[in-house]
């Protein structure tokens, strides 16, 4: 038997100047979908191109570029119907010094930019009567870990909303689920290697043996391309029966 081809979608992706954000772009892609790439960094551009996505450069810490992005979709493609909320940033610091500006720079861009972002695309989803939000949340928005208050905080808010739109988009066509990976090898990953040396007093490559994989069953950092398959098989015809679920890909850190 003949696999069916998947029907050509329209998606609106954050974060994809690098990272799991430019695997997902090109899974879409090589899927046939009609993409937009939305990213800080004008760096995105060149990786879209590549894709062979368009591309918008916006701040999704501000809530009108949010809007922005979404019309962008809409003027280039006519709909829209899967959303992907993947953009995030890191900083490592125990509470007593965490500075506030940090943390309402990671909760404007992991938690009310994906809720702006899912109210501007929900009228375009609800009139097509088909809809895929799918937000990359983290394993840390089922566990939480030292030094991070505003991004366990952003993605443990990040289920809560996956939930909530699940519910009120159910009868609309309209699905929303939350993938949480462990550490997966991207930029923001490596970044973070130092901070967490400099919070934990360990070498480097003590961090990623003793931190970043010690509740790991599985000892190796997640490829990208590992949660782009997975946002596109929830972004998919194949999952219309699920919705408001945290897929967990964490090497079987929660297992314990």
């Amino acid at each position: 038997m003949t696999a069916t081809a998947p029907t050509p979608r329209v998606a609106l992706v954050t974060g994809t100047s690098s990272g799991i954000g430019e695997a997902v772009v090109r899974h879409f892609c090589e899927q046939g979908h009609q993409v937009l790439a939305v990213d800080f960094n004008p760096a995105g551009q060149e990786v879209a191109e590549r894709a062979g996505a368009a591309f918008f450069q916006a701040d999704l810490t501000d809530g009108e570029a949010c809007k922005a992005a979404v019309q962008e979709a809409l003027k280039r493609f006519g709909h829209l119907d899967i959303l992907v909320n993947n953009a995030g940033i890191q900083h490592v610091s125990p509470i007593e010094d965490f500075p506030e500006d940090q943390w309402r720079r990671i909760i404007d861009l992991m938690l009310t930019a994906p809720f702006l972002l899912t109210q501007a695309a929900w009228p375009s989803m609800r009139e097509g009567g088909w809809g895929r939000i799918v937000n990359v949340a983290s394993v840390h928005a089922q566990v939480a870990s030292p030094g991070k208050a505003a991004y366990i905080s952003a993605k443990h808010g990040m289920i809560g909303l996956t939930k909530t739109a699940a519910l009120e988009g159910g009868s609309q066509g309209i699905t929303a689920n939350a993938i949480c990976p462990a550490y997966v090898k991207t930029p923001l990953v490596d970044n973070q290697i130092a901070d967490q040396a400099k919070l934990h007093g360990m070498e480097e490559q003590e961090v990623i043996e003793q931190v970043m994989l010690k509740n790991a069953a599985i000892k190796r950092l997640i490829d990208p391309s590992e949660v782009a398959s997975l946002v596109g098989y929830l972004a998919s015809e194949a999952a219309g029966a699920v919705t408001g679920a945290s897929w967990n890909i964490d090497l079987g850190w929660t297992a314990q």
